[in-house]
């Protein structure tokens, strides 16, 4: 996948790997339901950084899919905001305040699941 640079160097969650195994359309698209699922006010911050670094990885593995980038400027759009996403001086830190944790867990999880509809319609597997 080529983005256009902003001249700006991202760190992601993960280093990319070659020859990954397909990415699990279901186990993500439960991940994500767990994730939203989720309420502020019945929610602690210990069960919001444990679901973190798993919905991110999802999220940085569907950005290094082909889903159609070159063609598509909306599928742009979202890489782009991906890519904001798993950027690591982005990410929340212990001293971000739990509904910041909890925005940002559901942002990175709601934009899980757009990309993964876009990489299932794209394989021809059944929608999430």
């Amino acid at each position: 996948m080529t983005l256009a640079s902003t001249g700006k160097t991202f760190e992601t969650a993960e280093d990319t790997e070659g020859d990954e195994a397909p990415i699990d359309v279901e186990a993500i698209s439960s991940q994500t339901n767990s994730v939203l699922g989720l309420e502020m006010g019945t929610t602690t911050r210990e069960a919001m950084d444990r679901q973190l670094p798993t919905i991110a990885g999802h999220l940085n593995r569907l950005l290094r899919e082909d889903l159609g980038a070159g063609y598509d400027s909306e599928v742009r759009q979202l890489l782009r905001e991906g890519t904001r996403l798993v950027d690591l001086t982005n990410r929340r830190t212990t001293q971000t305040p739990t509904f910041g944790t909890y925005l940002y867990l559901r942002d990175v999880a709601l934009l899980t699941r757009r990309l993964l509809w876009v990489y299932a319609e794209r394989n021809g597997l059944d929608a999430p």
